[in-house]
């Protein structure tokens, strides 16, 4: 199976803080299905969800419109293990001509959740207990707004990530590729 392409936009200025400007904002960006990529087939409950990307400045805009039953986390702060607690919105981003990536979690009551890892195989080679710890990056690392539709089984997520927090090296967005997940 090939792997998704998600082209990012250029977004013009929006209100960060209204999700109508958001969905205005990201109305021509190209969309892509999540999907269970390990598993021929989804599972008969896996819920449907939309993530969209865009640009401006040195940032990137991730916008996910998520489907799900019982929105439900236990996490309490940010930088719990929101896997274990949860509902969370995982992104993994990596340029593609560097080995260090970062995994980044929004939980529907917007705790955030940043890690950094130097290369894919770090996590095998750092003590189980410890590897969370030592990826850690500072809560400020990027921004997220999240907004919950109960009656209409929803939540969405708009992440505005620095690319200096995923980018070893600086240079300019634009024409810029990046493995994503």
């Amino acid at each position: 199976m090939r792997p998704p392409v998600l082209d990012c936009i250029h977004l013009a200025a929006f209100d960060a803080g209204t999700l109508a400007d958001v969905r205005r904002a990201f109305s021509t960006a190209p969309g892509v299905a999540m999907q269970q990529a390990w598993r021929d087939s989804p599972e008969p409950a896996f819920a449907r969800a939309i993530v969209r990307t865009g640009w401006r400045e040195q940032s990137l805009f991730v916008f996910a419109e998520l489907t799900d039953a019982d929105i439900f986390s236990a996490a309490t702060d940010h930088n719990q293990r929101f896997w274990e607690l949860g509902d969370a919105f995982e992104m993994f981003f990596q340029p593609v001509a560097q080995p260090a990536y970062v995994e980044l979690q929004v939980t529907p009551h917007n705790h955030r959740l940043q890690l950094r890892f130097p290369d894919e195989t770090w996590r095998a080679r750092v003590p189980k207990d410890d590897a969370v710890s030592k990826a850690l990056m500072p809560v400020e690392t990027f921004a997220s707004t999240v907004w919950i539709d109960r009656a209409a089984e929803q939540w969405c997520v708009l992440a505005v990530i620095p690319c200096a927090a995923v980018r070893d090296v600086a240079r300019d967005l634009a024409g810029d590729c990046w493995k994503f997940s």
